[in-house]
C-alpha cells in the first residue's frame, strides 16, 4: 500500500476501498471496469493551510522558469482550466473549464493505480488524479504521484485537441493490447512523451512531459545540460529505447508539434491492429 494513503485528505474507508478495486479490476477484461468504484470524493474542506502552502510554493517556484520554458499547449492549457496558486485545485472546478474542450475529466483517486485501471481512464477521457499533497519536507520530489504532479505536470495539456486524441487513442491501445514486447513499446511511448516529452517550438525546445514540468531539477538539467541526448522524434526508436527512473533522464525526444504525436499514435494503434496484436472487439480506437 502506497504511504500517501495516510495523508489526511485520503485517510478513509472509501479511499481504502477505491485501492482495492483498483488492485481486483487490473485483471479484468477491456470493456468491464467499473470506474466509478476506483474513485473517490474530493473534499476541499479537508485541505490544510500546509497543503495550500506547499501547492503554492511549487506552483510559483515552477512558473517563474516555466513562463520560458514550458510549451505553449502548457501555458495555453494553464489559461483554459484557470489554474492559480491560491488553494490546491478542485477537480469540478477544474472540469467546469476542461471538458467543454476536450471532453477530458479529471476523477479523484488516491493514488496509484495498477496500469490496465489507469488505461481504462484513459479510454473514456478520463485521467485518474491523485488528490494528496506532499510533505514539505518532500517539496522538490515525491516518488509517487500527487495532486501537484497530476493536475500542475498533467491536465493543462488535456486541453490541447491533438494532446487530448493521443492520450484516449494510447489508454485504448494500451489496454487492448496483448503482446508482451508491444505493451513494453507502449510504456517506453508513454514515458518519453506523457512524463518527458520535449518539444520545439519556434525554434527553441520546450518542455511538455509531466515529470519536466513539475520537476525544478530534472526541467533544468533537460533543456541546459550537455549531458542530455536530445533526439528528434523517432516512433520506433523510442519504442526500442529502455529507460531508468532513478536518475535525470540522459535521452529525450524532441517532437516538432503535438500533431506529429498524435498521428504517430494513431499510425501505431493500426499497426498493432494489422498484426493481430490487439483485442479488436475492444478496440474502438481514434484511429479509425
Amino acid at each position: 500500500m502506497s504511504a500517501s494513503i495516510f495523508h489526511h485528505v485520503i485517510d478513509s474507508d472509501e479511499a481504502q476501498d477505491a485501492l482495492s478495486e483498483g488492485e481486483r479490476q487490473a485483471t479484468l477484461p477491456a470493456g468491464s471496469f467499473q470506474l466509478a468504484k476506483m474513485t473517490i470524493t474530493q473534499d476541499a474542506s479537508k485541505y490544510r493551510e500546509v497543503d495550500h502552502r506547499v501547492w503554492r510554493s511549487v506552483f510559483d517556484r515552477r512558473m517563474e522558469e516555466l513562463r520560458e520554458d514550458g510549451s505553449s499547449v502548457f501555458l495555453r492549457g494553464m489559461e483554459t482550466i484557470r489554474l492559480g496558486n491560491a488553494k490546491v485545485p478542485v477537480l469540478d472546478e477544474i472540469n467546469g473549464y476542461l471538458e467543454p474542450m476536450t471532453g477530458w475529466r479529471s476523477v479523484a483517486v488516491p493514488g496509484y493505480l495498477p496500469p490496465r485501471s489507469f488505461f481504462a481512464f484513459l479510454a473514456e477521457r478520463r485521467f485518474p488524479t491523485t488528490i494528496s499533497v506532499r510533505p514539505p519536507e518532500q517539496i522538490e520530489y515525491l516518488p509517487e504521484p500527487d495532486i501537484i504532479h497530476d493536475v500542475f505536470g498533467h491536465v493543462p495539456r488535456h486541453a490541447d485537441p491533438a494532446f487530448a486524441d493521443f492520450l484516449q487513442t494510447f489508454g485504448r491501445t494500451a489496454l487492448a493490447v496483448d503482446d508482451h514486447v508491444a505493451s513494453e513499446g507502449l510504456a517506453r511511448l508513454f514515458w518519453f512523451t506523457v512524463e518527458f516529452g520535449l518539444v520545439r517550438e519556434a525554434g527553441d525546445v520546450k518542455l511538455y512531459g509531466a515529470g519536466l514540468l513539475s520537476s525544478p531539477g530534472e526541467g533544468r538539467h533537460a533543456l541546459r545540460s550537455a549531458a542530455v541526448d536530445r533526439r528528434p522524434f523517432d516512433l520506433d526508436a523510442i519504442l526500442a529505447t529502455d529507460f531508468e527512473i532513478d536518475h535525470f533522464q540522459p535521452i529525450l525526444y524532441v517532437l516538432e508539434d503535438f500533431g506529429q504525436l498524435r498521428d504517430a499514435m494513431f499510425g501505431h494503434a493500426r499497426d498493432l491492429h494489422a498484426r493481430g496484436l490487439l483485442q479488436t472487439a475492444d478496440l474502438p480506437f481514434a484511429a479509425e
